[in-house]
């Protein structure tokens, strides 16, 4: 996993040589699951979608089929993350360090899921939008908002425009800049930068709260 990571574009491309058009479909697969499965917040993200892009950008996947199917992924598997935390969550979303005899102990990260509430707390219906562009978190957070009740009206936009803003964004670049020879002769570089990147603002909001902690 860790090595596909690195090298998704290598790997991608490896994956349409063999199996052409039904690439698409383990890419819908793994975004659905990535965002729509509270065990899975381990599969690659952004680095997946930006090597999607590098390949759009060399003829080898085609663009719109990509953009169009994995913006469903991402939509489709947070609305499921949410239908399911709406339906169980109050029952296995507490907070309770000491309860670990329940099967949701031993399934849900509560550190994550923690986490992910206080996300949800700050920034409310943006945290939708907002938690598309940090990893783990954004597994978390629509199970959150069902789990909290969020009125299903303002969930299903948000995520909409999460959804479209999220995948444009990471398989634009890839477009853009997924087959600069820099980049690409440094794709795992680059790879790992996205990821640093798409935690800074965890990262930044644990010191925040680290300072205040402190004062």
């Amino acid at each position: 996993m860790f090595d596909f990571l690195l090298h998704s574009d290598r790997h991608l491309l490896d994956l349409v040589r063999t199996y052409g058009s039904w690439v698409y479909g383990l890419l819908f697969a793994i975004v659905f699951a990535e965002t729509g499965l509270v065990v899975t917040p381990f599969l690659p993200g952004d680095s997946l979608l930006f090597a999607t892009g590098a390949l759009c950008a060399t003829g080898a996947l085609d663009a719109p089929a990509a953009l169009g199917l994995l913006a469903l992924a991402a939509f489709t598997g947070n609305a499921v993350n949410y239908a399911v935390g709406r339906s169980v969550g109050p029952r296995v979303f507490v907070f309770n360090a000491t309860d670990r005899s329940g099967f949701s102990h031993r399934l849900l990260n509560r550190a994550h899921l923690r986490r992910a509430h206080v996300f949800f707390e700050q920034y409310g219906g943006k945290a939708i939008i907002l938690g598309r562009f940090v990893p783990i978190v954004r597994t978390f957070v629509p199970f959150v908002a069902g789990a909290a009740q969020m009125p299903t009206y303002p969930f299903v936009v948000y995520n909409f425009i999460g959804a479209a803003a999220w995948v444009s964004l990471c398989v634009g670049a890839g477009l853009l800049f997924g087959n600069v020879p820099i980049v690409k002769e440094n794709f795992s570089l680059v790879t790992l930068g996205i990821v640093f990147v798409s935690l800074l603002p965890m990262v930044v909001q644990y010191l925040r709260h680290r300072m205040r902690g402190s004062a």
